[in-house]
């Protein structure tokens, strides 16, 4: 309903606010009740004199009843209303939130953590399943366990035990139990960690990434020459380990600022309006090129949030830059549907493709891939393929439907999917493409 249309539900609501009877209303602006009731009911539109009799007779300005619902809220309701699908009547958030502001923000505000606990579950689901940390120590109780129960069945044996070998037992038993213990509260640190921000890198690509996330991938420095890699690396104060990753990024880095410039692509970004393919042809570049060097715009200068995802044939994750709704498992056991996979099959040829998660918000994201050759190809050597993706959340609705995809198997809850591989940890549903 337009906002000039609420206008008469407006009066209504602070008529009744005050316990005001129709006719004294009416009786105060100088006009029939009958008139006011088409007022009030949206059937008459009203201005000018009569508009300021009316707020004064009510004791309120006249831009209280003109102005429709405050537009922040008002994008806050139609994103809550997206949740429920279509049982929800969008067209008429706004008088909701007009006729009631407070209900309409707790209304947004309750969507909002809905979405966050979902996030929330399905990272923490993401995590219990491919985490190798948790593996671990989990590995490492269940050992432990079973070494006492081993060493302890002996002890409460029938057969009788010289005093040395009890001694021993025992000592492996008090062994164990120490272990066991260290490892218990381990594991309880670890699953007790109260948000995201607080988990450690797991591996030395994680920490390079980690690093490279409070940059936002964007490394200034790099851009103007202000810094050379060694002191940027230097001053990154990494693990021995990662510091080789990080300089790759980092050489690789220098070598797109080189060819593509800053101000000259981003130029180039905003008016081929983030397409990678007219922007390779304005360079006269390779597609991967172009994929890699857009996720390093800098967020500041108005450029989209954009995801990247680099990963070898045997779908291991090389690099990944997640973006708000996107991540993929670091150790294996991702949703093969997704472009980043599915390019192998089709080397050196440029796809685009829209794909949707499940869930009740079920987000959707415009990916841009290509496969090809890793390294120079030799006549002696086998031919590696590296597959890029970027991720670009929430596009237009495109002509074609989008692909169904999953984050992995186990937390994915669609029930038809020809991809599956196991049944999922968190029981299946029939989810809507």
């Amino acid at each position: 309903m337009p906002t000039q249309r609420l206008t008469g539900a407006r009066i209504r609501e602070k008529r009744l606010d005050r316990g005001m009877r129709q006719a004294a209303l009416a009786d105060a602006a100088g006009i029939s009740p009958s008139y006011l009731n088409l007022i009030e009911h949206n059937r008459r539109r009203i201005g000018g004199k009569l508009l300021g009799d009316l707020a004064r007779a009510l004791g309120v300005e006249p831009s209280t009843l003109t102005e429709g619902a405050d537009s922040d809220l008002l994008d806050q309701m139609r994103a809550a209303a997206a949740l429920t699908g279509d049982s929800a009547e969008v067209a008429r958030a706004e008088e909701l939130a007009a006729r009631y502001p407070g209900w309409s923000a707790l209304i947004a505000a309750q969507a909002r953590r809905i979405v966050g606990l979902e996030t929330r579950v399905q990272s923490l689901q993401d995590r219990m399943t491919h985490d190798p940390q948790l593996a671990s120590a989990l590995h490492e109780v269940i050992s432990a366990v079973t070494a006492i129960r081993a060493t302890a069945s002996i002890l409460v044996g029938q057969e009788k035990l010289d005093a040395d070998w009890e001694r021993r037992f025992h000592e492996n038993i008090h062994a164990d139990s120490l272990r066991l213990a260290e490892h218990s509260g381990a594991l309880i640190a670890y699953l007790e960690t109260p948000s995201a921000d607080n988990i450690g890198p797991l591996t030395p690509t994680e920490e390079a990434e980690a690093w490279l996330a409070q940059t936002g991938f964007h490394l200034a420095a790099l851009e103007t020459g202000a810094a050379d890699i060694d002191d940027m690396i230097g001053d990154a104060g990494l693990s021995a380990s990662a510091t080789p990753i990080l300089r790759a990024y980092c050489e690789g880095y220098v070598r797109d600022a080189q060819t593509l410039p800053l101000d000259d692509f981003a130029a180039a970004c905003k008016a081929a309006q983030y397409d990678p393919a007219r922007i390779a042809q304005r360079f006269g570049v390779g597609f991967a090129q172009v994929l890699r060097r857009m996720t390093t715009l800098p967020l500041h200068q108005g450029h989209p949030p954009m995801g990247l995802v680099v990963c070898d044939a045997s779908g291991t994750v090389r690099r990944l830059k997640p973006v708000p709704g996107f991540t993929m498992p670091r150790t294996g056991g991702a949703c093969p549907l997704w472009p980043v996979f599915t390019a192998f099959s089709r080397p050196s040829q440029p796809i685009r493709s829209e794909v949707v998660l499940p869930g009740q918000v079920a987000p959707r994201f415009l990916c841009y891939t290509i496969a090809e050759p890793a390294a120079a190809l030799d006549f002696e050597a086998a031919s590696v393929l590296q597959s890029t993706m970027l991720v670009l959340p929430d596009p237009e609705f495109g002509p074609v439907p989008p692909v169904p995809v999953g984050t992995s198997c186990r937390i994915c809850p669609r029930a038809q999917c020809n991809a599956r591989r196991e049944m999922a940890i968190v029981g299946l549903v029939t989810v809507d493409a």
